[in-house]
């Protein structure tokens, strides 16, 4: 099969190959999808990069976790039936070498989720890591019907799917971004959308949220902890998912008072049932046109390196490769 791979860590067009490797057969509890999209994930060039202090976790990786296309052949214990049946993918290369990067992939039965005829097979390759992200962060701490949501970074990949997520949960939803000028690039639908270079930032979310917010999605900790704690209600949550200072500082005790509970989220390692109930919820909300990704055109599996590099340089539409060209 012809497939992307790294040997080593390093920037994108040093360390990304693309050439033919073995095709691979499913193992017990696996299915082998012929893919026709990969989704890349900042999460997968970073892996690429050594970011974190991380190593290389196998002498040989096919990167990235996310992707779609059809089911061709089924390990033992695996339902026959599913053999021509379209899929998105998740978790793909999560504590696994060989991802979504190639023409072919296996992974357990579980991940590849059945993908409805009305899901469109770009948008579904870009609900793995985000979704199932987005997800946990809404819903980890219970139902949201009627609870009001703040959301920061909504024209993010997981900020955004956050907020339509807690929309279609019944939410009223709050969205931040961080300039003024980056306002009229938010999608409609939303029941307030403020910008955090503005001073007015803690009144206007005041305004729609008088008793506090109760769930806040957050991926800018350190940055924003003071914030969302004086528009906290008691007992919200704080669910974050990325921090710009890996040491942030709180202030503790206004935050004990009000009792508010911080939840890290590190998405390969959400318990099994919360990414499966994900996969099923991100299904359903997709195909019932609750759900809105930015898609730039699909780049050919041999521009990789430079599918990489627009997602490190804060591109806003997802960057997916078409891996049939």
């Amino acid at each position: 099969m012809r497939a992307a791979f790294y040997e080593r860590q390093g920037a994108a067009d040093h360390v990304l190959q693309v050439g033919e490797l073995p095709d691979p057969l499913p193992g017990t509890g696996e299915v082998r999808v012929r893919l026709h999209y990969s989704a890349v994930n900042p999460g997968d060039t970073k892996k690429r990069a050594g970011y974190f202090g991380s190593s290389m976790p196998y002498p040989l990786v096919i990167p990235h976790s996310d992707g779609s296309g059809v089911i061709d052949l089924v390990g033992a214990g695996v339902d026959s039936g599913r053999v021509g049946s379209q899929v998105w993918v998740y978790n793909a290369q999560s504590y696994r070498p060989f991802g979504t990067a190639a023409q072919y992939a296996c992974v357990p039965e579980h991940t590849a989720v059945p993908l409805p005829d009305e899901l469109d097979d770009r948008l579904a390759a870009c609900l793995g890591i985000a979704g199932i992200t987005a997800h946990r962060a809404v819903f980890a701490d219970g139902p949201v019907t009627g609870r009001t949501v703040l959301v920061h970074g909504v024209l993010g990949a997981v900020g955004s799917l956050a907020a339509q997520l807690a929309r279609w949960g019944g939410a009223r939803v709050i969205g931040t971004v961080r300039r003024g000028q980056d306002l009229a690039e938010v999608a409609p639908g939303l029941d307030l959308t403020v910008a955090l270079d503005d001073s007015d930032v803690e009144q206007a979310i005041a305004e729609v949220a008088p008793e506090g917010v109760e769930r806040i999605i957050e991926v800018a900790f350190s940055d924003n902890v003071d914030l969302d704690a004086r528009v906290a209600a008691n007992g919200a949550v704080i669910a974050a998912y990325a921090t710009r200072d890996p040491r942030p500082a709180i202030d503790f005790w206004p935050m004990l008072f009000d009792n508010l509970t911080i939840r890290l989220l590190g998405s390969d390692d959400f318990p099994e049932p919360a990414k499966r109930q994900a996969a099923l919820d991100l299904t359903a909300a997709a195909a019932g046109g609750h759900l809105r990704v930015p898609i730039g055109s699909p780049l050919p599996l041999a521009e990789i390196a430079a599918a990489h590099d627009l997602v490190d340089s804060d591109n806003r539409r997802r960057v997916v490769l078409d891996v049939t060209a």
